[in-house]
């Protein structure tokens, strides 16, 4: 069986940053639910790993973010 080609955006680059950001965002939601399951719990240990998860996934946003903007592919924030 063939392999399929990954989506290519205008520019002809592989559109692989909307799944990383998926990833991510779903990372940080995971990461935000074991928070307060270990807080409703009382497990501290819980509570910690799912601290961070959620800001390793703010870091990877982050990080795309930086990508983006090195590339020229994001607008400025208006009103800065």
């Amino acid at each position: 069986m063939a392999s399929a080609a990954p989506f290519i955006d205008k520019e002809g680059t592989a559109m692989a940053t909307t799944g990383k950001k998926m990833q991510s965002k779903a990372q940080e939601a995971a990461g935000k639910a074991k928070e307060s399951a270990g807080k409703a719990m009382e497990k501290d240990d819980l509570r910690v790993k799912g601290a961070v998860e959620e800001r390793e996934a703010r870091v990877k946003q982050g990080a795309q973010r930086t990508k983006e903007a090195a590339a020229g592919k994001l607008k400025p924030k208006s009103g800065s």
